[in-house]
């Protein structure tokens, strides 16, 4: 099993920057794919940002949202930056290990609020 702790969510005006933080516990962090979603009010969740367990990052993230690792740390961030009011969501952190195509493991997610 893995725990994910999300932290760093918060209100902010449109504009400001944010970083997200998950720590992982419970299996070598170093072997596992994370992953950032976020979930807005009555709408379905997205995809917003992953990194491998080897720092690739195949899939790109949102432009303005960098996605990093500390493997010493067992984190995961979240750069947000020029957030907008539409980035407003409960930010969840996800890890999967890499022989799987879906991730398994979730936070409880962190709440990020822009405002305009």
């Amino acid at each position: 099993q893995v725990q994910l702790v999300e932290s760093g969510g918060g209100l902010v005006q449109a504009g400001d920057s944010l970083r997200l933080s998950c720590v992982a516990s419970g299996r070598a962090f170093s072997s596992l794919d994370m992953g950032w979603f976020r979930q807005a009010p009555a709408k379905e969740r997205e995809f917003v940002a992953a990194i491998s367990w080897n720092w690739e990052s195949p899939i790109p993230s949102k432009g303005r949202f960098t996605i990093s690792r500390d493997n010493a740390k067992n984190t995961v961030y979240l750069q947000m930056n020029s957030l907008k009011p539409e980035d407003t969501a409960v930010y969840y952190c996800a890890a999967k290990i890499k022989t799987r195509t879906d991730y398994h493991y979730w936070g409880q997610g962190t709440q990020v609020t822009v405002s305009s």
